[in-house]
């Protein structure tokens, strides 16, 4: 495990790309706090557990506070806009990546937002145990003086996002956890890994051995919209974002995201965001 002095880098393991943060190792100068300050496309998963306080984050263009005993989670590609330091707060960060995911032995469901909600309230008992999951976390990827095991960093990293998938779905029956969510968990991971092939929805639900009439009820239930509504709005968000954060043009950013017709794209943008391409750049800069 590497070890660094540097407070502002916590300490990242050479095999898992994990990270933690609190108050006991803030970022402590003012340049590093300005850089973090800096809207970022994530490219690691984010959480955030306020023991006391207030915050807001702004993610994806909308503030979200959090307070005593929320959390927050982001994801990769999620545009991210951290607060300026706040007094009097309590907190532990936790960043990782695909990869040191991909070795915990369970899959995190929670993690790719399937109720639409990024934050999380914790009871008083579950908060306690994510409380002292993060203090070990913390002690062992930041205090420690010797290297600690690969395989319990992710034991630990493991429990806390059991304590958060069961706190997430905590009012979600278990027979609707084991059937349809787990489907369209399925289909929001095909909208992110093929997001700009744009595949048809019969593709999609062959992909997830659904007839289109199952994937259609299934994603009606979770978000409200058809899946082919879903995917385009999943396209727009992702069109507000490298208009905000990137200098593409309207033709450039058009073919980007799979649409061969940037007239047809302008006029999907409009109708999905009630703005121009023009108008929303505009409202950016106000």
């Amino acid at each position: 495990m590497q070890k660094t002095n540097e407070k502002s880098k916590g300490l990242l393991n050479d095999k898992l790309k994990i990270k933690v943060n609190s108050n006991d190792n803030p970022y402590p100068s003012t340049d590093i706090q300005q850089k973090q300050l800096q809207p970022r496309r994530l490219t690691s998963y984010f959480i955030v557990f306020i023991d006391s306080g207030s915050i807001t984050y702004k993610l994806d263009l909308q503030d979200i506070t959090i307070t005593d005993g929320d959390l927050l989670f982001a994801m990769p590609n999620q545009i991210f806009v951290p607060p300026a330091k706040t007094d009097n707060l309590k907190y532990f960060k936790v960043l990782f990546d695909e990869n040191t995911l991909a070795f915990l032995p369970q899959r995190f469901s929670f993690l790719v937002n399937p109720l639409n909600s990024q934050t999380i309230t914790l009871d008083s008992a579950a908060r306690e145990r994510v409380r002292k999951v993060f203090e070990i976390l913390n002690q062992i990827l930041y205090t420690d003086k010797q290297s600690t095991d690969s395989e319990i960093i992710l034991a630990y990293l493991n429990l806390l996002l059991s304590e958060l998938n069961s706190a997430y779905f905590k009012n979600e029956p278990v027979n609707i956890l084991n059937t349809n969510l787990s489907k369209f968990v399925e289909f929001k991971l095909m909208v992110e890994t093929h997001l700009t092939e744009q595949p048809s929805i019969n593709a999609i639900a062959g992909k997830l051995a659904l007839t289109t009439n199952s994937l259609y009820r299934i994603v009606k239930e979770y978000s409200g919209t058809s899946p082919k509504d879903f995917f385009t709005n999943r396209l727009m968000i992702e069109a507000q974002r490298k208009l905000r954060y990137s200098n593409l043009s309207v033709k450039e950013l058009a073919y980007e995201l799979g649409f061969n017709d940037p007239d047809y794209f302008s006029r999907l943008f409009k109708k999905s965001t009630g703005k121009s391409v023009s108008d929303f750049l505009h409202s950016q800069d106000l």
